[in-house]
């Protein structure tokens, strides 16, 4: 799938990611009501894996291919995706500011647990086990953070920020996406102007 995005659907520094669809559920969850819509769990699946392929510094343009939706429908899906996405965004960063402040306790941690063991040098073994075991456990988690959960954080807000601010178009056909210079300046600068919304 890499290969074919970066063949076939990047132009002029935007990435236009196609999408069939056959009604208005394809996008929209058929169990949500009118007002309330939420995005079907498929469609956002689909999404968000083209996107993790495409280069972080292309805008995202979604090009729904579809003859069967109302201008209102049209609507509807493009406040859904932008939404869904703006709320996703909010929430990993909340998570993330959860783990910043865990970060800060465990390397807090880890620096008196260290200086803890060091003063514990002429204490008996068991003692000296404790503290031990405490700054493994501290310096365990901070690796977590760095290497594993801080990473995962930090992909899923940018992900979720490039697609909070995704260009939606509709299309009856798939042509493979051409942009002059103007074009390609125009979508950098609407999704720009989103982005700042969605901040």
């Amino acid at each position: 799938m890499d290969y074919l995005l970066h063949r076939d659907y990047i132009n002029n520094g935007i990435a236009t990611f196609p999408i069939r669809i056959s009604s208005f559920y394809d996008v929209v969850n058929p169990l949500s009501v009118r007002q309330y819509e939420t995005p079907n769990l498929d469609f956002v699946d689909y999404l968000e894996s083209g996107a993790e392929v495409l280069p972080s510094n292309c805008p995202i343009v979604a090009n729904i291919i579809e003859d069967c939706l109302t201008p209102e429908e049209r609507k509807t899906i493009v406040a859904v995706i932008r939404e869904f996405f703006s709320y996703k965004l909010g929430m990993v960063e909340k998570e993330e500011r959860r783990h910043t402040q865990r970060f800060v306790i465990m390397t807090v941690g880890l620096v008196v647990s260290a200086f803890l063991l060091w003063l514990s040098e002429g204490l008996d073994e068991i003692s000296r086990e404790l503290f031990f075991i405490l700054f493994w456990f501290m310096g365990d988690n901070l690796c977590d953070y760095i290497l594993l959960t801080g990473h995962d954080l930090r992909r899923d807000r940018r992900l979720a920020g490039r697609l909070a601010s995704i260009k939606v178009v509709f299309s009856d056909s798939f042509e493979k996406p051409e942009y002059t210079e103007t074009e390609a300046a125009t979508i950098y600068s609407e999704i720009e102007k989103d982005v700042k919304q969605t901040m």
